[in-house]
């Protein structure tokens, strides 16, 4: 009884029909998988272990200095900013670099290693900080005074300061933080001078840092002005690819580190390319579900008279109905399974690419793939169930 109906099937299935609805349905399956894939592989840049630095989720932000800028103040930002900052979803904190009010300089106790300079110092809420060495703390009274510095500021004095002067020794950084520093401040009046020692050294934040105590303390005692709003703030991001942050920037006229922003031209094109491959999919899953649909309601329709006889010798809708849900589904499955594949086989190809740019991804499709693929398997026997029922019953 089998043999007879998958020759009844058979004799009213055109090949060709057959053959576009499955070239269509292949085509949909494989670039909704891409789109999915894609996806992953992006956020797996930008959020896997390997490609995630604790520094990128820190952002410091100041105000364009242009020609028109002729007003300090106009630098500042002011509590309205500040909580129209807080209030964006994309931001998590925000905390405020206070600057020095009185005028510094720092120089040598020892005529081995004569220098003076002229400085600033910045202070910023602890949480912020990259770096918390156990002796980053001043109370007043405490004489020797903490001190961060940025970690180019060591870099550009070894490779350029120390190679073009005759007399300039390089420096590690061990040796820049046992130099005692004479710290001379002035201002509303006085000069005292103070002993300072580099205590550490950040990547996040490119300033000359003291703890917030002391800018309290020293803003008061010497300050021109006891309060300034904050000129630089930082805020933590949950993503800094995100193109409503930069969008926000932009549009408040603000800068940042673009270094930390640079995926977010990327994020946009791969945000299209995903959509554009997915919309592209899902007409083409769609074509071809009708195409598939209309495919079992030609191939029932053509053999109507032969399986009215069939059930009027014994075989029940129910038995032919699982025939014919054997005869079209599997074929189905093989072609979802041939997309996760060739998904697989790309995926391969891509990490090995990626990885001679330094750029990681993992060697297999990510599980929202794999889901996917669960998706549309269900969606196929759906629409093939739903198909037979609806043209055996009637």
């Amino acid at each position: 009884m089998k043999q007879l109906l998958s020759k009844i099937i058979q004799s009213g299935i055109g090949k060709s029909r057959k053959l576009a609805a499955m070239l269509g349905l292949g085509l949909a399956v494989l670039f909704i998988l891409m789109a999915v894939q894609i996806h992953a592989d992006f956020y797996e840049l930008l959020y896997g272990k390997k490609s995630k630095t604790d520094s990128a989720d820190f952002l410091v932000i100041n105000k364009t200095i242009s020609n028109r800028t002729t007003d300090k103040t106009a630098s500042f930002f002011t509590e309205a900013d500040i909580a129209d900052v807080k209030a964006q979803p994309f931001v998590l904190k925000l905390g405020t670099l206070s600057a020095a009010n009185f005028e510094s300089s720092v120089s040598s106790f020892s005529n081995a290693l004569p220098f003076r300079s002229d400085l600033f110092f910045e202070s910023v809420p602890d949480e912020f900080l990259d770096v918390k060495p156990s002796d980053w703390h001043w109370k007043e009274g405490q004489l020797d005074l903490p001190i961060i510095i940025p970690s180019f500021f060591l870099d550009l004095y070894n490779s350029g300061m120390a190679l073009s002067m005759e007399n300039m020794p390089q420096l590690s950084a061990e040796t820049v933080m046992n130099i005692p520093l004479r710290i001379t401040i002035g201002g509303n009046g006085k000069v005292e001078d103070w002993a300072g020692h580099v205590v550490a050294q950040s990547d996040r934040i490119n300033s000359i840092l003291v703890p917030e105590s002391f800018m309290k303390f020293a803003n008061e005692k010497y300050g021109y002005e006891k309060k300034t709003a904050p000129a630089r703030i930082v805020i933590k991001v949950k993503d800094p690819s995100d193109p409503k942050l930069t969008e926000y920037l932009e549009h408040k006229g603000w800068k940042t580190n673009t270094e930390k922003t640079r995926f977010s031209h990327i994020r946009k094109i791969v945000n299209g390319v995903v959509a554009v491959t997915g919309g592209i999919g899902l007409v083409l899953l769609l074509f071809g579900l009708l195409v598939f649909s209309l495919f079992l309601q030609l191939t029932i329709t053509s053999c109507k008279n032969d399986i009215a006889l069939l059930q009027t010798l014994g075989i029940s809708p129910k038995q032919l109905k699982g025939f014919l849900i054997k005869q079209f589904l599997p074929s189905q499955i093989l072609l979802l399974i041939s997309g996760l594949i060739i998904v697989s086989v790309l995926q391969v190809i891509l990490k090995q690419i990626l990885t001679g740019y330094d750029m990681h991804i993992n060697s297999f499709v990510s599980v929202n793939t794999i889901i996917a693929a669960t998706l549309i398997g269900v969606v196929l026997w759906f629409v093939n169930k739903s198909t037979i029922n609806k043209y055996i019953e009637s």
